[in-house]
């Protein structure tokens, strides 16, 4: 397989457009293994980061099928290259945790579930259900909810000093469904996304399955190296940050890079969009701000979600517009979605309005820091020396890197044997190496579950 670095087309491009043609020529069978992405980016001398978004491509338009350990395979369905000349929808998936099963200990992104005040959403929704009228069952909201979107732009104005209008509120499915309107809006296939490195995965595979350019833009203890990828590559359409946490690493973008980042924006009619993903967890000093607030230029989308403060299975989250949007995103989420589910956003919107979700959050920082505290005593109790944490003063995970215990694939893999479920730092990075640890969430482990869990953690990494 050859891959021309030089070439206009991306790399990540290059290398789906020849592992298709191989299936669909034949050259690669049903039901053959395809390389590891270790070994295919050793071979081709690429990130690896960059195989992973290629074969989930490939893997969500159904030429092939992940089998954990086992590897990954050309599906056994594709019988021929006559019947792979448009790409498969992906099979409906069984593999799944069933309803009844909680998530496994250190998984990213679940908030407390234990401590949701589930009697109350309960409350909340059976009185909206007895508010159901004909004409409500009727009606779709493209954009959102009214009620919810003069909720979020409300608790914004109080929590994150934005001041927006309602109607510069949509209401979205998810950070995903956020994501996937910010291209719509602003995007075309070829266009250039700065993204940081290391990033949010999912951000990755998004901009990759639209044909977008990904730039991975390397990070350091001031966030996002505005300076170096204005440098490189200024032409970028938009720009995705997390300023409030860095995702992964966890530090804040720093004043001077906000600055130099907006500056960028207005200067080369370029757009940021702002994830500000778990900006309510913050345990010490002062919280950052977001950087929509110093937005004069209105440049920036600001994007938010339930999925982490409330719980996930909800799948709202929310956008707020720059005003020059407002029209054309109406007339995009009427094509696109026209909405997402309004019984739930009216639950939502009573949720927020009436001092649910205020008194919610305070309860989870003062229940998330105390289960951080333990979570890291006792790592550094049962790991000693082993054991090197990066703690920043918010976030919803630590960085824990055992330097002494081999590579973090491997720890991740065994612990995953161990029903655990931490994230290798090193798989996060698609160019630019932050080197390896562990990235563990601590809110859905009680305080009194810790020492079972670490020890479980010790035994996967230690044998012992």
């Amino acid at each position: 397989m050859d891959i021309e670095k030089g070439s206009s087309t991306s790399i990540q491009q290059q290398l789906y457009d020849r592992i298709r043609a191989a299936i669909v020529e034949g050259r690669i069978q049903s039901g053959e293994r395809v390389p590891s992405t270790r070994s295919l980016a050793a071979q081709l001398g690429i990130a690896r980061g960059t195989i992973d978004i290629t074969y989930a491509r490939l893997t969500s338009e159904g030429y092939l099928v992940a089998r954990g350990q086992r590897g990954t395979i050309v599906a056994p369905e594709l019988r021929s290259g006559a019947m792979l000349a448009e790409p498969l929808a992906p099979p409906i998936s069984t593999s799944g945790p069933a309803p009844t099963e909680m998530p496994p200990p250190l998984r990213l992104g679940v908030p407390a579930l234990d401590l949701f005040p589930r009697k109350v959403w309960a409350r909340l929704a059976a009185r909206e259900a007895r508010k159901l009228s004909a004409a409500r069952l009727f009606h779709a909201y493209p954009m959102g909810v009214p009620a919810l979107r003069e909720a979020i732009a409300a608790y914004l104005a109080v929590a994150r000093g934005i001041v927006c209008r309602p109607d510069q509120v949509v209401v979205t499915s998810g950070y995903q469904g956020a994501l996937s309107l910010v291209a719509s809006l602003l995007l075309k296939p070829d266009d250039q996304v700065w993204l940081e490195d290391p990033g949010y995965v999912f951000a990755q595979q998004a901009f990759a399955q639209l044909s977008m350019r990904i730039v991975p833009i390397p990070v350091d203890d001031e966030g996002l190296r505005v300076d170096d990828a204005r440098a490189s590559r200024p032409d970028a359409r938009l720009a995705v940050v997390t300023p409030t946490h860095q995702f992964p690493l966890g530090m804040p973008l720093s004043p001077r890079r906000r600055a130099a980042l907006l500056a960028w924006a207005a200067d080369c009619d370029a757009w940021v969009l702002e994830d500000d993903y778990d900006c309510e967890f913050h345990y010490s000093g002062r919280k950052p701000a977001a950087l929509k607030t110093i937005d004069a230029a209105d440049r920036v989308f600001y994007a938010g979600s339930f999925s982490k403060t409330l719980f996930p299975s909800l799948r709202l989250g929310y956008l707020v517009l720059p005003a020059a949007f407002v029209a054309t995103a109406e007339r995009t989420c009427q094509m696109l979605h026209r909405g997402a589910a309004a019984f739930e956003q009216s639950v939502a919107a009573s949720f927020l309005s009436e001092g649910y979700f205020a008194r919610h959050l305070r309860r989870m920082r003062t229940h998330y820091r105390a289960r951080r505290k333990a979570f890291v005593d006792e790592l550094e109790r049962q790991f000693g020396a082993d054991v090197c944490i990066s703690l920043q003063p918010g976030g919803l995970h630590i960085l824990a890197r055992f330097p002494n215990h081999g590579p973090d694939v491997r720890l991740a893999d065994r612990a995953r044997q161990h029903g655990l479920a931490p994230v290798a730092l090193s798989e996060r990075s698609l160019a630019h190496h932050a080197g390896e640890g562990l990235l563990m969430s601590f809110t859905n482990i009680a305080e009194q579950d810790v020492a079972e869990v670490v020890a479980l953690l010790r035994r996967a990494i230690t044998g012992r």
